[in-house]
């Protein structure tokens, strides 16, 4: 004879309410960011994008002059004129492996923003076709006050014009117009030979100084080697401790 009888309710229901699948489901995220920053920087050694101009046997300075990591004009991102710590990072805006660690550096900006320095050297390779011209349009727009804008707007668009051996000085043009910015001023910076020189000088630095590739980092006039985004937190943590 058929019960009539109801199944009983489990004592504990396994099954996550709406905001718990939620919360659980932030934390994964949050995880898989903070792993994938990890992985980013473990894999940039492999990664680098060479400069073909430089010999490969240029020894890298151990000790080197401040004046050519960072010079009185060089280009930082952040405000922070009581910062004793300078990260200087000399990148290439066509270089994939700076694209993929640029997610990484805006969270170490975020966390270290008021006590570090962060300065960025223009390293435009030569075996990238647009890479000067990324370069000179990131800072005909520092020149407006909108570095930080134009220097995201690089990475987070480099899969529209990286890796082409087709002048994207119309893109690059869109892209300013997009920011709102002068567009006269920014075409006659674009175009000039300061702009350019000013760049060149960046480069020469960094060639000087050893840099083989891109990225390469320097904390306080040193050369360093982070495998991974703790490797560099330590390292920020221990200059801000001397």
């Amino acid at each position: 004879m058929p019960s009539n009888q109801k199944p009983k309710k489990p004592i504990v229901d396994e099954r996550p309410e709406p905001g718990e699948r939620g919360a659980r489901r932030t934390i994964i995220l949050i995880c898989a960011v903070l792993v994938i920053s990890v992985v980013i920087f473990g894999i940039i050694q492999a990664s680098r994008q060479p400069a073909a101009v430089v010999e490969p046997s240029t020894p890298v300075p151990t000790e080197t002059s401040g004046a050519l990591v960072v010079r009185e004009d060089s280009r930082r991102l952040n405000d922070a004129p009581d910062a004793t710590v300078t990260f200087v990072e000399f990148l290439d805006f066509e270089c994939e492996a700076c694209a993929a660690v640029f997610p990484a550096i805006e969270q170490l900006r975020q966390t270290y923003g008021d006590r570090v320095s962060f300065v960025i050297r223009y390293f435009p390779l030569p075996s990238h076709f647009n890479s000067e011209r990324a370069a000179r349009a990131v800072e005909a727009a520092a020149q407006q006050g909108e570095l930080e804008a134009m220097y995201t707007k690089m990475y987070q668009t480099q899969t529209e014009w990286g890796e082409q051996q087709i002048p994207k000085d119309d893109l690059f043009r869109q892209y300013a117009q997009e920011l709102g910015l002068d567009l006269e001023q920014w075409d006659a910076a674009y175009n000039s030979e300061a702009t350019l020189q000013f760049i060149r000088n960046d480069f020469n630095d960094g060639v000087a100084l050893g840099v083989t590739g891109t990225p390469t980092f320097f904390l306080n006039g040193e050369l360093i080697s982070p495998e991974t985004l703790d490797d560099l937190t330590t390292m920020l943590d221990q200059a801000l401790a001397e």
